[in-house]
């Protein structure tokens, strides 16, 4: 692989030198019951991080778009191509870059990583403007080009690395041999004619990357400009989340995470020791996880608090170490009914996300129902997860029911015949899957019509800001500096947001270690 070490080095970041401590931060973690009994017994609870809402501390983006301009892509694809990459080329800074590499039969590389000066704008413009559609199709030349790219950069301190990849057809040779290391991997299938199930495993076999489905007819503008404003926002990366199981009092027998996300994940063989790779956090992302615990019987006769695991989270840049969270469930000889109807708030968060996990799932049964050409069991399936929505009771408002019901809903319209699910239903399937599995937003051809539970305030503007400029090219776009302003000028407390939740988050783990103290010594006295 060609290492090309010239890229630009870019602009500082307003806050260069800044502390990065308190960006992410660990919710109490909620669980499935309010208590569990002495005897053997099961619980699960999610674990939630939260990534701050201030944009104002971002990494530096190195972005490298695959293109594919083979002769499928003449006409109305390449044109929306163009118009798609001006407006990402408008709305980077001096601070982030871009390097363009096409492919057809073979890839080349068309600019190295340039920082998005005036006059870098300028000459990207050109290249873009000049792009023509012909040839084969070879995704695993234009992928391997672009990790070139990013693993010959000199300047990668405080810089995520990431590729938008597109293509429209099928491929010459196996692109899935291709490792992408740390690198995101974008993947968006332009049209009927792609190989949508590569593209969405390409996406998938990255760290926190998403495939995006482009049908015919839409524009690519969209699921670019909402991935931009995520990426133009990233506040952390090489986030991570560690699971410790608690072995030495005697309650936990297992320690599990449950099945319906998609992160590299890894168990010690020796200690149980759980840790979830995520990649980067935008800002305001949240990601959930679920773990199942298994308990033995208690040698105790009167109610305790049981501490299961400890969790403990981290991401690049941090100086101070975050706080753990101790995982802890009351055992009592008494313990609550599991009685759905009278569940309070944690226990129904909890059931929320279990039912977003079995609603992805269960998108994922129906769709390889479809592509086996068993479409009405398939729409059995979706009408199933339908009812199941229904049944569930929710206390922060209406917004992820309405958000799976209408994923449900336009699964079951896209299945109203073969022909109508092998050109929509499809990559649709795909690509929910791919964004409930990485807790991220990803591209399906519906964008402005269905609510994404994973959409930020960033990537709504973006979008609104590319559908104007799909009207009106001629209209100036404000940059992601202009964007950061007109947050703050909304938000002027946002920018102390993050230390003041490491600061709160502090006083909290006292006051737990002050009440575990006590708890320790009032056991002693008995």
């Amino acid at each position: 692989m060609a290492l090309f070490h010239d890229d630009d080095k870019p602009s500082s970041p307003n806050n260069a030198g800044s502390s990065k401590d308190g960006l992410v931060t660990m919710a109490f973690p909620a669980f499935s019951r309010k208590d569990v009994g002495l005897t053997k017994d099961a619980v699960t609870a999610v674990v939630e991080i939260k990534a701050t809402s201030s944009a104002a501390m971002r990494e530096g983006l190195d972005l490298v778009a695959v293109l594919d301009v083979s002769g499928s892509m003449s006409g109305d694809k390449i044109e929306s191509v163009k118009k798609a990459l001006q407006f990402v080329i408008m709305k980077l800074t001096p601070m982030d870059r871009l390097s363009i590499v096409t492919f057809d039969s073979s890839a080349r590389r068309l600019n190295p990583l340039r920082s998005m000066t005036q006059a870098a704008q300028t000459d990207l413009k050109a290249i873009v403007n000049g792009l023509a559609a012909g040839g084969g199709t070879d995704i695993k030349a234009g992928l391997d080009l672009g990790l070139a790219v990013l693993g010959g950069r000199v300047h990668t301190e405080s810089r995520t690395p990431n590729i938008f990849l597109m293509s429209d057809g099928q491929t010459s040779g196996d692109p899935r041999q291709v490792n992408p290391g740390d690198v995101a991997v974008y993947t968006f299938g332009f049209g009927a004619g792609t190989d949508h199930k590569l593209l969405s495993d390409l996406a998938k076999k990255s760290t926190g990357g998403t495939y995006s489905a482009v049908p015919d007819g839409t524009n690519l503008s969209a699921p670019f400009s909402q991935l931009l404003g995520g990426l133009l926002t990233v506040v952390a990366q090489d986030v991570q989340l560690t699971l410790e199981p608690n072995n030495a009092d005697g309650d936990l027998d297992k320690m599990t995470v449950a099945p319906g996300t998609d992160y590299t994940t890894t168990t010690d063989a020796k200690s149980g020791l759980i840790t979830i790779k995520f990649g980067t956090l935008f800002s305001g992302e949240a990601r959930k996880v679920a773990v199942n615990f298994t308990l033995r019987d208690s040698d105790e006769t009167e109610e305790y608090d049981a501490t299961l695991a400890e969790a403990r989270h981290s991401y690049a840049g941090q100086k101070t170490r975050q706080p753990s969270e101790n995982i802890l469930i009351v055992r009592t000889p008494n313990p609550s009914p599991a009685d759905p109807s009278s569940a309070g708030a944690s226990q129904r968060s909890v059931q929320a996300e279990e039912l977003r996990r079995l609603h992805a799932n269960t998108i994922g049964t129906a769709s390889l129902l479809a592509d086996a050409e068993k479409l009405a069991e398939a729409r059995e399936k979706i009408m199933d997860a339908q009812n199941a929505v229904e049944d569930i009771m929710l206390d922060d408002g209406e917004r992820m029911i309405n958000a799976l019901r209408s994923e449900l809903l336009q699964l079951l319209t896209f299945m109203e015949s073969q022909a109508l699910y092998n050109e929509r239903g499809h990559p649709y399937a795909l690509a929910t899957i791919a964004s409930h599995g990485r807790q991220r937003t990803a591209g399906r051809g519906d964008e402005g019509e269905v609510i994404s539970l994973y959409v930020t305030p960033r990537m709504i503007a973006y979008l609104e800001q590319a559908k104007r400029f799909e009207e009106n090219p001629e209209e100036p776009v404000p940059t992601a500096d202009d964007d950061v302003e007109e947050e703050i000028k909304n938000d002027p407390f946002g920018t102390i947001a993050a230390p003041l939740a490491l600061y709160l988050d502090a006083a909290i783990q006292a006051l737990q270690s002050i009440k575990k103290v006590l708890a320790d010594a009032s056991q002693r006295k008995r």
